[in-house]
């Protein structure tokens, strides 16, 4: 993981703003609707995004997230 976080960060001279779970950086990641490590296969692709973050700010939200911004 750490090539798509921190590596992925240095490699475009970003490491001071993200990378990392910290404080005052900026984050991209999604909430999902279900375990996909847990879940059947064959139900995987009913899996969607409930809360999508990109650079830091809200892209998508859905259900229990609907309203945030």
């Amino acid at each position: 993981m750490i090539a798509f976080t921190r590596t992925a960060a240095y490699a475009e001279f970003a490491e001071s703003s993200k990378g990392t779970l910290e404080p005052a950086k900026l984050a991209d990641l999604a909430v999902l609707s279900q375990d996909i490590f847990q879940v059947a296969l064959e139900d995987l692709p009913k899996t969607e995004s409930v809360l999508t973050i990109v650079n830091g700010q809200i892209a998508f939200a859905s259900g229990a997230f609907t309203g945030w911004k």
